[in-house]
């Protein structure tokens, strides 16, 4: 099996595009075509990890944050990302970072897999992003059945768990001296797709019949975005929820704002550094905001509408070694624990920098 297979895979379920602009997202080490020994599933790509899937005998980590974020213009060993990625590529070991892309998806997410834990019903993106455009193309009605078909199998008419989605017009195609039947087709699709949509009308139809317009739309895409919003499946007191929500992140301090003296039932959530999604929580109506890496004087912003709930970047996202974990058991068994040789693991080296007292 190579890293290509495996990358392809993890990008299905959250593609590159779906990536923060700041982001680096991807194969940051290593070629797509190298064959996988094991593979060790980290939050944070450090010189531990390495050490520990060189011992290990796996040359690939998939980690969550990328150890690069700006381009390296020396290796001379001076900070931890240039001896990490220099360990990495003295021992032929791929890293791969599946980060803000992961976050921004509703099925398999990161957010998705917060909710979980602490019991969300009725989830939802808290901020849809607009990543939606329309095609529409014009073919004889003998050939629109087959192409509509080929359009599906790209992925174009799906939004969210709806696929298959398309409008077709019946109208006449005229030129000088002669008039024949066509089907307007119409399909949604994410922007990223374009391209390879692009690309499939010019393999199926003749110049000619390559007639389309693709136009930006202002529908939310309901399945990506930043940002989880949902409800407990009973409302509780402030203080008991927040008792419940160490329990169940398994966290050793919060840091919230002033409790309201009423129950709380709907809850915001953003892995990570989620402070720019506060003012899309106060509009859902949410109770309560769940993050981390608030500055001090950003928790006023929470003005009484609202209470944020800090719980920290490592302790909001570790659950997520678990999600990419079980996604690659599932899909690839040869590597699952079960079997007899398990080549994927779940790092064992706690890569949190912050310590409490």
């Amino acid at each position: 099996m190579t890293i290509k297979e495996i990358t392809n895979y993890l990008e299905m379920i959250a593609p590159g595009a779906f990536q923060e602009g700041y982001d680096n997202s991807g194969l940051i080490v290593g070629r797509p075509e190298m064959e996988v020994t094991g593979v060790v599933v980290c939050l944070d790509s450090t010189e531990h990890v390495i050490d520990e899937a060189i011992a290990k005998k796996c040359n690939l980590v998939i980690a969550h944050h990328p150890i690069v974020f700006k381009g390296l213009k020396r290796f001379n060993g001076r900070n931890y990302v240039e001896r990490t990625i220099i360990k990495a590529i003295k021992n032929d070991i791929a890293i791969y970072a599946i980060h803000t892309n992961l976050d921004n998806v509703f099925r398999k997410g990161v957010n998705t897999k917060i909710a979980e834990r602490i019991g969300l019903v009725n989830t939802q993106i808290l901020a849809p992003k607009q990543n939606l455009l329309k095609l529409f193309c014009f073919v004889s009605t003998d050939k629109s059945d087959v192409l509509r078909a080929k359009l599906f199998e790209a992925k174009a008419g799906v939004v969210g768990e709806t696929t298959d989605l398309s409008y077709a017009s019946l109208g006449v195609g005229t030129q000088k001296g002669s008039g024949s039947g066509q089907v307007k087709l119409e399909v949604i699709f994410e922007a990223h797709r374009k391209n390879q949509l692009i690309r499939l009308l010019q393999e199926n139809l003749s110049p000619d019949e390559l007639v389309y317009d693709i136009v930006k739309i202002e529908n939310q895409n309901p399945h990506v975005g930043s940002g989880m919003v949902g409800d407990l499946a009973k409302a509780m007191s402030p203080l008991s929820f927040l008792k419940k929500l160490k329990e169940s992140m398994r966290i050793d301090c919060i840091k919230y704002t002033r409790l309201p003296d009423k129950n709380v039932k709907r809850i915001a959530v953003c892995g990570g550094s989620g402070g720019f999604l506060l003012r899309h929580a106060i509009s859902a109506k949410a109770d309560v905001f769940i993050t981390a890496d608030y500055k001090y004087h950003e928790y006023f912003d929470a003005d009484g509408q609202i209470v944020i709930a800090d719980i920290g970047h490592y302790e909001s996202e570790q659950f997520t070694i678990n999600l990419i974990f079980d996604i690659l058991s599932k899909k690839f068994p040869t590597f699952a624990p079960a079997s007899a040789e398990s080549r994927l693991f779940k790092t064992e080296i706690n890569t949190n920098p912050v310590n409490y007292l």
